[in-house]
C-alpha cells in the first residue's frame, strides 16, 4: 500500500526535491556513519572515535593519521550508484525531480546521471591546496603515500569535505533552503536526521507530502505525511 501511495505522490507531481544521507549509497557498499556496524561503532588502535580523526583539529595537527585514515574509511573510489541513485538520476530526467540535497561525499548522484546535486558536506572529488586553492584529482590524493602537498607552493592539499568543527557552505545550505522551501514534494531518505544543521532543513518544508524512507525511525516521523521503513534503493526501484 505505501509503494502504491508513494508511486502515486510521485507521478501527481512535478516539483519533487530529494533529501539523502549515507543510507542511500549503503546499497553501494558503501558503510553508513551511526548503524551498529557503521564507521562510528569503531575505535582505532590508539582508542581515538573516528569523529575525532574527521576534526579540523585533527587534520591540522596530525595531518599524516588523518589521511591514513581518510584514505581507508571514507574513500571509495570504485563505488557503483545503486538503484536508489539510478531512480532518482531518471526522475531528474522525466523533468519530476528538481534538486538532489546530500549528506554524503561519494560523488555517486553524479556517477549516475543528475545534474543538480548540492553536496551540504563536499566531495571526495575535489581537493585543494591550502596556500594556493589549486585544484587536485581524487587520483593524486590517493596516489601519495604521505601528506599530499601542491606541486606549485608545496602547501598541504585538503580533501573539499566539511569536517567537524567546520561549517557548511552558505551558499551551498541557502540553495537547500531554496529548493525545500519551493518543493511540492519532499522525499527523505537513508538519514537519522540527527546530523545538524543538515537535519533541521526539513523544517524549511511546509508542503503537505513529506516523505520519510528509512530503515529505521526518526524524530521527524510524527511529521511525515507517508513513511517507509525499507532499503531507499529497494524502495525506489519499486516504484519506477
Amino acid at each position: 500500500m505505501s509503494i502504491a501511495k508513494l508511486k502515486e505522490i510521485i507521478e501527481g507531481a512535478n516539483n519533487i526535491v530529494f533529501f539523502g544521507g549515507a543510507g542511500v549509497s549503503t546499497e553501494s557498499n558503501i558503510p553508513d556513519f551511526r548503524s551498529a556496524n557503521g564507521l562510528y561503532s569503531e575505535r582505532t588502535k590508539d582508542y581515538i572515535s573516528p569523529e575525532d580523526i574527521l576534526s579540523h583539529s585533527f587534520f591540522v595537527n596530525h595531518t599524516k593519521e588523518f589521511y591514513e585514515f581518510y584514505k581507508e574509511k571514507m574513500v571509495y573510489k570504485d563505488a557503483k550508484p545503486n538503484d536508489a541513485h539510478l531512480a532518482l538520476a531518471e526522475l531528474e530526467r522525466r523533468g519530476k525531480l528538481k534538486a538532489i540535497i546530500t549528506q554524503n561525499i561519494d560523488g555517486l548522484h553524479q556517477k549516475a546521471g543528475n545534474e543538480k546535486v548540492l553536496e551540504l558536506h563536499g566531495s571526495i572529488h575535489r581537493n585543494y591546496c591550502m596556500s594556493c586553492n589549486k585544484s587536485f584529482s581524487l587520483d593524486l590524493i590517493i596516489g601519495y603515500k604521505d601528506v599530499p602537498k601542491c606541486d606549485i607552493c608545496g602547501g598541504i592539499i585538503k580533501p573539499d569535505v566539511v569536517l567537524y568543527e567546520e561549517s557548511l557552505d552558505l551558499d551551498v545550505l541557502n540553495k537547500a533552503i531554496s529548493f525545500i522551501q519551493h518543493a511540492e514534494v519532499l522525499i527523505v531518505g537513508g538519514t537519522s536526521l540527527t546530523v545538524y544543521p543538515a537535519a533541521g532543513l526539513i523544517r524549511y518544508y511546509k508542503g503537505n507530502n513529506l516523505i520519510l524512507i528509512n530503515k529505521s525511525v526518526t524524530q521527524y516521523d510524527n511529521r511525515a505525511n507517508l513513511i517507509i521503513y525499507d532499503k531507499i534503493g529497494k524502495t525506489l526501484k519499486k516504484v519506477l
